[in-house]
């Protein structure tokens, strides 16, 4: 016979997934996350970047336009 809790999430989860987890899963393990690479964040800023100065101009020409 298995033996079930009461209570079978967990409030502090946040999230209803992570709440049905077994304690032992939901730990938190920051020492095994690995940095990110310097070239993503390279690449973010100049996404941003291009999307910064795409809708600076589309806004322009727009206001031109219009």
């Amino acid at each position: 016979m298995m033996r079930r809790s009461l209570v079978l999430t967990d409030e502090a989860a946040r999230h209803p997934f992570r709440a049905s987890l077994p304690p032992s899963w939901r730990e938190e393990r920051h020492e095994l996350a690995e940095p990110r690479a310097p070239w993503r964040d390279r690449l973010f800023a100049d996404a941003a970047g291009f999307a910064r100065t795409y809708l600076a101009c589309l806004l322009a020409v727009t206001a031109f336009i219009a």
